[in-house]
């Protein structure tokens, strides 16, 4: 049996502090499993606009503020546009009275004309007779054919008039929908991002007036190799890692989308290869219920599915 003598200084408490430290560090960095991609997060942001212009009567969204589907965001001035409709209204009620007023005029001239038809056919009867003299029977002849044109010419009215109610009519539909348009309707339950605008503020027709996104289901966009593309699949369940306050925390996601084109490792993500190397992108859904992934925040991705427990 062969006896070592330690050198008494490596036999310290500080020195063995030291290398004890050493070793749990070598064993963690061999325990430390080596991501297999890696990404920022991002959401679907959605940019709402005003479609209407004028004065922000009212305007709620506020940054970090969350906001449901159909909520009431803001109210643009539609004084204006209510005085035109009911100026609208009021000439179409007008116009609608003009057409009564042609087809009670048509109902007139429609009994005067069964009366002179008969009146000339009994002049045709007459003068074959040699009761009447040809001039009773023209004039008979004449005011017939007058209450036909009369008549012909009040219904041409009477659709001239009815095409100006008609078109009176899709005005005010146009002046309605632009008043309808006035209120912001926010389109989907969400978190506001950034506004631009405050309540005051006159806006015009497709401006921007703020920023939303569902931040509970963000998106991370992460680049892996041609090797691993076989081995990722839709609907593939993987683990998301990401840092919070100096803890490495695991999140689930889920694999929505693969990209049908190798395209060069973009600048911001770093992966086990080289940058130059070819590499698909990827997006995986992470449910964040407790906000700890933030949008642009970096991530790394196992692609081993999270253990079931039991």
């Amino acid at each position: 049996m062969l006896f070592f003598s330690i050198p008494q200084r490596l036999t310290s408490p500080s020195c063995i502090t030291f290398c004890t430290a050493v070793a749990l560090a070598v064993v963690g960095c061999h325990r430390a499993a080596t991501p297999d991609a890696y990404g920022n997060f991002e959401a679907n942001e959605v940019s709402v606009s005003s479609q209407a212009s004028g004065q922000l009567l009212s305007f709620t969204p506020v940054e970090g503020a969350r906001l449901r589907q159909g909520e009431l965001a803001g109210i643009v001035d539609t004084s204006q546009l209510s005085l035109q409709r009911a100026q609208i209204i009021a000439q179409q009620q007008a116009t609608s009275a003009r057409v009564a007023e042609a087809g009670n005029q048509i109902g007139v001239y429609t009994a005067q004309l069964d009366i002179a038809r008969r009146n000339y056919e009994r002049m045709q009867r007459l003068l074959a007779e040699h009761a009447a003299t040809a001039q009773q029977r023209d004039q008979a002849e004449r005011d017939y054919k007058t209450l036909i044109a009369q008549i012909a010419a009040a219904r041409a009215q009477q659709q001239s008039v009815s095409r100006e109610v008609s078109s009176a009519t899709a005005q005010v539909a146009e002046i309605s929908d632009r008043i309808r348009k006035s209120k912001i309707i926010n389109p989907e339950a969400g978190t506001v991002l950034a506004t631009y605008v405050k309540e005051g503020e006159v806006v015009q027709n497709g401006q921007p007036l703020y920023k939303i996104a569902d931040v509970d289901t963000l998106i991370l966009r992460a680049y892996i190799t041609e090797k691993q593309l076989s081995t990722v699949k839709l609907g593939q369940h993987v683990q998301v890692h990401v840092d919070q306050g100096g803890k490495l925390i695991s999140l689930p996601g889920i694999v929505r989308w693969i990209s049908s084109k190798a395209e060069f490792t973009p600048t911001p993500v770093q992966t086990r290869d080289e940058r130059a190397d070819l590499v698909y992108a990827i997006k995986i859904y992470v449910v964040n219920s407790n906000g700890a992934a933030k949008i642009g925040m970096p991530a790394d991705v196992s692609l081993a599915a999270p253990p079931r427990t039991t």
